[in-house]
């Protein structure tokens, strides 16, 4: 550092010091013992112990030797504002940070942060910055972050671009970072893809799931239907006129009602040319698959469908059984919104016929 001991340098006087600074009292800290330089030739005073303390790379240039045995301790800090490097001092004594000073030298904050170890200041920068994130500024901000270490501004910054790629793709920022920096753009657009790729899968498994309820609650209707009727259909002992009215769940009971309508009369059912009707044997088949009222069950077919189910094990039921497994969980799931005592009479009436499958 002997390149600056020859030049006179501008020094911050006492009362500039504590305006930038707002240090303790003076009576309250030794004489500084170190000058540190800015990039426009201001000099900063300060105390070798208190940045020591702050800063472990600060801490090692107080520590090494100087050339030419010189006296004066001098630490230059360039490439940043003195106002910038004045903000960072002043942390490093108050541990304080205004939202002013974040406002306009953030940015600057940050990278002296990283630089110089100071976690603490890195955590407050990189929240700061991340709230001031614009459209013209984010790959900037993107290529610091990644720069800094800083995980959660660069997540926050892909997040942002990947959202809003069309404008950002037009910025000043983006064209430069494509001109220079082409592994980043490829890294980039790898994360959007992945993002791209996650939100269909998440979109795929929430239809999956919506499916998986409507089989449920299709199953609940038609136990019901068969069980206690509702409007129009009901059991064959059961007179028409003492058929409950719609229940809670008629806009899926009703159009199960018209399918079992047209399953009984249609010619079709049997030599499969109906899809409705073969959309009526799935459900019957389903109800089978997950029924664990096998002598009581008053759905039709129930107890022939379980029993075809134990002559047909074969190996290409796979799929069939992961719908039964899905549709049972689903099914097991909404039970557990019902009343407390409805579960335990339900959790009672599977352990009387032996079902261990579900737990409510």
């Amino acid at each position: 550092m002997e390149e600056f001991h020859n030049t006179a340098f501008p020094t911050i006087s006492d009362d500039l010091m504590s305006d930038h600074l707002q240090f303790s009292d003076d009576n309250s800290l030794p004489k500084p013992d170190v000058q540190i330089l800015t990039s426009s030739g201001l000099r900063i005073p300060a105390h070798t112990g208190i940045l020591a303390l702050v800063s472990p790379v600060l801490e090692n240039i107080i520590e090494r030797p100087r050339k030419h045995g010189s006296a004066e301790k001098i630490i230059p800090i360039l490439g940043v504002p003195c106002e910038a490097v004045s903000a960072f001092i002043q942390f490093l004594y108050s541990s304080r940070c205004s939202e002013e000073e974040l406002e306009k030298y953030g940015i600057h904050l940050l990278a002296l942060s990283h630089v110089y170890l100071v976690p603490q200041l890195k955590h407050i920068c990189s929240k700061a910055v991340g709230k001031r994130l614009t459209i013209e500024n984010v790959v900037d901000v993107l290529q610091l972050a990644r720069l800094c270490d800083s995980p959660d501004l660069y997540l926050k910054c892909t997040r942002m671009l990947s959202s809003n790629f069309k404008a950002v793709e037009k910025t000043e920022g983006w064209k430069f970072m494509h001109e220079n920096d082409l592994f980043l753009e490829l890294e980039i657009l790898q994360f959007i893809d992945e993002a791209e790729s996650r939100k269909k899968r998440t979109r795929r498994h929430r239809e999956e799931q919506r499916l998986y309820m409507e089989l449920s609650e299709a199953m609940d209707c038609l136990e019901h239907i068969c069980t206690e009727g509702c409007t129009a259909v009901g059991p064959c002992d059961l007179e028409p006129s003492k058929r409950l009215d719609p229940c809670d769940k008629f806009s899926i009971c009703e159009g199960l009602q018209l399918l079992i309508k047209h399953f009984a009369k249609c010619k079709n059912r049997v030599n499969g040319k109906c899809s409705r009707c073969k959309r009526m044997w799935q459900l019957l088949r389903l109800h089978s698959s997950i029924c664990y009222q096998t002598d009581s069950c008053r759905v039709p077919l129930c107890r022939q469908f379980k029993l075809k189910m134990q002559l047909e094990k074969k190996g290409g039921e796979t799929l069939w059984r992961l719908l039964v497994k899905k549709v049972a969980s689903a099914r097991a799931m909404s039970s557990l919104s019902l009343p407390k005592r409805k579960r335990e009479e339900l959790r009672e009436t599977m352990h009387d016929h032996g079902i261990r499958n579900f737990r409510l």
